[in-house]
């Protein structure tokens, strides 16, 4: 009956269209007041929900990745794809992909990645004879690996979410391996397109002018290097080099590639602190949920649930991946991870699976939920951007879904393309 208070009162408030975060908040009162918890602890909770000092990467990377995106380093990135890969037949489409898995290790964002990738490729494919819907879904399909490359703020809410037990930097690492997985079968559907359809060719880059176009996007790949090779080497935490990033992406782009407009930046940081906003009050309202949870026992009922459902781990992790994937279609990312991960980390874990495993598990399945409908905010945006019904768009990503749905297949039963790296490296 708790359970059922807690977790109803929660989906009511969502069918009557109140923002998630604040049906959190609210459900959570509920939940307070019905098993007898002074009000004033969980208002403790939602407080220490933000108080925490790991949390600060999150606003750096997404400040970072808002100056990158506007300030021309995706434009740049683009043209230095097209230098590797633009001269094959279909050879857009590679670029596509390319330009995404470049931007995405930057930004690690697939909104971000979909917004500044798609604005430059997807009219110039149509000019270039591709159908536009074929462009949309190609851009929107290529962006969700930036959920899992470094430096990817999901990862970051999914370790808060386990309650700080899991490296951020170890599941920064493990997502490299399952992100290049995902751009190379996202390439490989592109080129048996390109074969199939008869795509056109590229144009071979004169010599002198690819060199300029690597130079000038070696600026922005310098991020990347960055954040990683501090991390690796110990000069600085993940969180550190969040704000190390903001610094260097400020000096890209206002003092080497000088495109953005010093007038726009107060705009840009006003767009900033409001998505901010949302995701903080979403994190600390989801912390009070969690621990009204916990009070409840509610992991603890799910877990011996799934443990009377099956003992063979495969079975359990397919349940896992159904259902995450259903709910992806239903919510939106961040709200989720915060809610199932302390519900379903406790499953997993008793069947021997690894939590930066999981980890990647959960932002696979989570990121196909973005770009799925009914709620697929990736999918809004590309086919905003690329200017196509949904109901095209999603019919052209069809084949696309099953490429991400092969890939998903072989991160949550081949753990070492996930753990391999971190074991190295860390």
């Amino acid at each position: 009956m708790d359970a059922l208070i807690l977790v109803g009162s929660f989906i009511v408030l969502i069918l009557l269209r109140v923002p998630v975060a604040y049906s959190l908040g609210i459900a959570s009162l509920i939940g307070a007041w019905w098993i007898d918890i002074p009000l004033h602890a969980v208002m403790i909770q939602i407080a220490g929900g933000v108080n925490k000092f790991s949390l600060l990467a999150i606003p750096f990377f997404v400040l970072a990745g808002a100056i990158m995106a506007e300030g021309g380093m995706a434009r740049r990135l683009v043209a230095f794809a097209g230098v590797l890969v633009g001269f094959v037949r279909g050879g857009l489409s590679l670029v596509n992909i390319t330009a995404s898995t470049f931007f995405g290790a930057i930004s690690g964002s697939s909104l971000a990645d979909t917004a500044s990738v798609g604005s430059v490729l997807i009219p110039e494919m149509e000019k270039k004879g591709y159908p536009r819907e074929f462009a949309t879904a190609v851009t929107v399909s290529g962006s969700v690996q930036a959920l899992l490359t470094p430096p990817s703020h999901n990862s970051v809410i999914y370790s808060l979410a386990a309650g700080g037990t899991v490296s951020i930097a170890a599941l920064f690492m493990a997502g490299i391996g399952p992100g290049l997985l995902m751009s190379a079968t996202m390439a490989a559907l592109c080129l048996w397109f390109a074969k199939k359809r008869n795509y056109p060719k590229g144009e071979v880059i004169p010599l002198r002018q690819a060199i300029k176009i690597c130079i000038e996007a070696l600026w922005g790949l310098m991020t990347m290097i960055i954040i990683l090779g501090g991390i690796l080497s110990g000069v600085f935490t993940a969180t550190e080099s969040a704000a190390v990033a903001v610094i260097w992406a400020f000096f890209v782009t206002m003092f080497i590639y000088r495109d953005y407009k010093w007038r726009d930046l107060p705009k840009m940081l006003h767009r900033t602190v409001r998505t901010l906003s949302i995701v903080m009050i979403l994190i600390a309202f989801a912390a009070a949920f969690g621990y009204i949870m916990t009070l409840m026992q509610i992991p603890t009922k799910i877990t011996t649930a799934f443990l009377t459902l099956s003992d063979n781990r495969y079975v359990i992790l397919m349940c896992v991946n159904i259902m995450l994937l259903a709910l992806g279609t239903l919510m939106d990312m961040a709200p989720l991870i915060l809610i199932l991960t302390p519900i379903l980390l406790p499953v997993v874990t008793s069947f021997g699976v690894d939590p930066v495993h999981f980890g990647m598990i959960m932002l696979v399945n989570l990121g196909i939920g973005l770009i799925t409908p009914p709620v697929g905010a990736v999918l809004f945006v590309g086919a905003a951007i690329g200017k196509v019904t949904i109901e095209n768009t999603v019919k052209a990503l069809l084949p696309f879904y099953l490429a991400l749905f092969m890939v998903l297949m072989v991160v949550t039963y081949v753990p070492a393309i996930s753990l391999w790296l971190p074991s190295v490296v860390l």
